[in-house]
This record gives C-alpha cells, sequence and structure tokens, in this order.
C-alpha cells in the first residue's frame, strides 16, 4: 500500500491542528459579535454549482467519480449563495452567514501531473444588499477580524483592492475583440504582450499609464478621475477609502487601490480585494473576497435581492507565517496517572474520571510502573506536568 499522502495533501501534526482550531475560534468570534450566523456547507457538490455558472473553470474543480456529475469544493461561496437563494430564501435579509472548513484546490504541478491542496478556510458573506453599505460592512468586518489577528502585524499587511467596473472603463474604447487580450495583459502585467497587441501610439501609451497605477487610493482616484472624468465607481471608492483609511492606519495595515487587479476565478461583478502578508520568502495571500450579484442572480434570486458580497480567510497560510501563533506555554495543570503493581489499571481510570470531572487534563499511563521513580521517568517523557501516583 502507498504510504505517502497524495500530491499536495499534508498530515498535520497535533500543534497545527490546535493552531488552526485557535485561528478559528478567534474568528467565529468576530463574525459572532457582527450578526453572522454559522453554517456549514457539504464539501461535495453538483459541478454546476461549484462552477458558478461558468465563473469557476472546469480545471479548478476536482471531479468525483459518481453516476451524478460531482466534484469537490474549490472555494465555499457558490454553495453558500445555493443555500441562501433555497433553503434559506425565505429568511429575511440582509443575510449574514459565515462557515469554516475545508476547500480544495486544484492545479498542475511543475511535472506536469495534478496536484490537489486542500486548506481551512473561514470566512463570511452577506446577502440581499446592493449598494455600497455592504462593502462598508464588509471590509470593516475584515479590518476587525485582522485586529484579532494581532500577531499578523510584523508581516505587513497589506489590503489590495480593484473594481471591475474600473477595468471596463479601461477597456471601453477599444473594439470588442480586443477588449479581452488587452484585459489578460492588464491583468497579468505584461508589457511586451501588451506592446505586441498593435495598438495606436496614443492608446499605448494610455495603457502602459494604467498598467503602472496602482498606490495610494487617494492619488489613484484623483488620476482615474482626470482620465475618465466624474464616474459612480470613483465616487463610491472615495467614501469606502475615507472611511477604511483610519481603520486602516490603526493597525498599520497599507491599502492599495489597483484598476487592473483582478483575481484568478471570474466570480466576482464588483469591489474585488486580497489581503496579503509578507512571508518567508515571498508575499503570501491570506485573505480574499469581493462582490458578486451575479452569482446570487444565477442561484435564483429575485433582482432586487441580487446582492452579495463576502471574504474568505485561508487557516492554513495565516499558521504557516513566523510567529503568527503565540509560542506562550499553556499554564493548564496535566496529570499523568501511574500505578504500582498492587494496585489496577481499574482504580487509576476511576481517579482519571474524577480528575475530568474537576475539569483537570489528565491521562492515565497504561502499564504499571514498580516504582515511583520509574513513574518519574514516563512523566519526563510524557506532556504533563505531573503525577498522581495511585497504589493500594
Amino acid at each position: 500500500m502507498a504510504l505517502q499522502p497524495a500530491t499536495g495533501a499534508r498530515d498535520l501534526n497535533p500543534k497545527q491542528v490546535q493552531q488552526n482550531q485557535k485561528l478559528r475560534e478567534q474568528l467565529t468570534a468576530v463574525y459572532r459579535y457582527w450578526g453572522y450566523e454559522e453554517v456549514s456547507p457539504p464539501q461535495v457538490e453538483r459541478l454546476d454549482t461549484l462552477m458558478a455558472g461558468g465563473a469557476i473553470a472546469s480545471h479548478d474543480v476536482v471531479r468525483l467519480v459518481a453516476d451524478d456529475p460531482l466534484g469537490l469544493r474549490p472555494e465555499m461561496t457558490a454553495s453558500i449563495a445555493r443555500a441562501a437563494c433555497t433553503r434559506l430564501k425565505d429568511r429575511p435579509r440582509p443575510l449574514r452567514l459565515s462557515a469554516c472548513g475545508t476547500i480544495f484546490e486544484c492545479r498542475t504541478s511543475e511535472e506536469g501531473g495534478l496536484c490537489i491542496e486542500e486548506k481551512l478556510h473561514s470566512g463570511v458573506e452577506l446577502f440581499g444588499v446592493k449598494d455600497l453599505a455592504a462593502e462598508l460592512e464588509l471590509l470593516t468586518l475584515l479590518l476587525g477580524a485582522m485586529k484579532a489577528l494581532s500577531r499578523l502585524d510584523g508581516h505587513h499587511p497589506r489590503l489590495l483592492i480593484g473594481h471591475t467596473a474600473l477595468m471596463e472603463l479601461v477597456l471601453a474604447p477599444f473594439k470588442e475583440q480586443t477588449r479581452e487580450h488587452i484585459r489578460t495583459c492588464l491583468i497579468q502585467y505584461d508589457r511586451l504582450s501588451l506592446e505586441a497587441i498593435g495598438l495606436d501610439s496614443s492608446d499605448l501609451t494610455s495603457l502602459v499609464k494604467l498598467l503602472e497605477c496602482r498606490g495610494h487610493p487617494a492619488e489613484i482616484l484623483e488620476i482615474l478621475e482626470q482620465t475618465f472624468g466624474p464616474q459612480q465607481v470613483l465616487t463610491e471608492l472615495k467614501r469606502l477609502f475615507l472611511h477604511l483609511s483610519p481603520l486602516a492606519d490603526q493597525q498599520s495595515i497599507a491599502i492599495q487601490l489597483d484598476p487592473t487587479f483582478h483575481p484568478h476565478h471570474e466570480l466576482y461583478d464588483g469591489l474585488v480585494f486580497q489581503l496579503v502578508c509578507q512571508g518567508v520568502s515571498a508575499p503570501v495571500v491570506i485573505a480574499r473576497g469581493g462582490r458578486y450579484d451575479g452569482l446570487v442572480q444565477r442561484c435564483g434570486e429575485i433582482e432586487n435581492n441580487a446582492g452579495g458580497v463576502g471574504f474568505s480567510f485561508c487557516l492554513d497560510d495565516i499558521r504557516d507565517l513566523p510567529g503568527s501563533i503565540s509560542e506562550d506555554k499553556t499554564n493548564e495543570q496535566s496529570i499523568l496517572i501511574c500505578w504500582n503493581k498492587t494496585s489496577s489499571l481499574e482504580k487509576a481510570l476511576l481517579k482519571q474520571t474524577r480528575w475530568h470531572e474537576q475539569g483537570v487534563v489528565a491521562q492515565c499511563d497504561l502499564k504499571a510502573c514498580t516504582d515511583r521513580d520509574e513513574a518519574q521517568r514516563r512523566l519526563e517523557l510524557s506532556d504533563c506536568s505531573t503525577i498522581d501516583w495511585v497504589t493500594d
């Protein structure tokens, strides 16, 4: 039998599991304060749900061999949106939901084979609000969650924000047959391919300028207003940043506006963002999210309520950041119950039960000790702090 996990999968040790649980509890507590109720979407879904009406590519979904077209979820938003528009459709809006669970990212390994990465995510979804109020609540909640993860401030967190309407403004002057090519070049920051399209020099100069247009929100918004004139999306972004900037400054979180930013999945149709921290050798995206009204409408929601925004933290990536989890030793007492040959395991187990009734962590040594010295040696090999020596 094979003794190695599947490519991309990892066995988590007890310490990693405890750290994930701590992160989960910290974030869930924040969500609860904001009125978000926890749900648990299934890991296995129909492919049409997982692909979100074409927003998520087929090759990003791990397919299952079954009579029905099924797969493992590459993210949780589509599943929660389906539930919100079906089983929870009669609940009043705004509908605030949170979830924590495993997602399965599918990619091609360097050797050309299939690589499946299993990661633990925690996030929120807000349904039924189609105006800027949803983004204001969502990003304020995001910063509140970051405050709960206080040890991340040493990793230079940066909130990168974009908007699909900004990309539409950029592409509007160009013919439809060249828009997708230009869009791909801008998203991938590929200046050479952009120059190879054969655009007029003035158009190319304008696009290259926009390609370099990323940075402090106030400065970028001024450039965009000079380029495109007054626009509703610019007015809304000004209001958003006016609210967020002081909150972000308090936590030393840099905010960057990028008109050409777009995430991997085509899930979003409004504000998009990702939260980046500096890892050991490269930046690490620890959270991402945005607005997905189109997905909610495809799930059957009526036009007036077809609003959805959300974000998701990757707990595994946060855990792996150096120093992101407190390494302080717990002062919790833990007892190793040892017994000699004149006593019995049964008596030791009864003593263990009494400790548990008092709320004390206690484990029982399953073999008799010849004397107290041997029990002390076993204590030194265990994770316990003291001995309860059981004799007749």
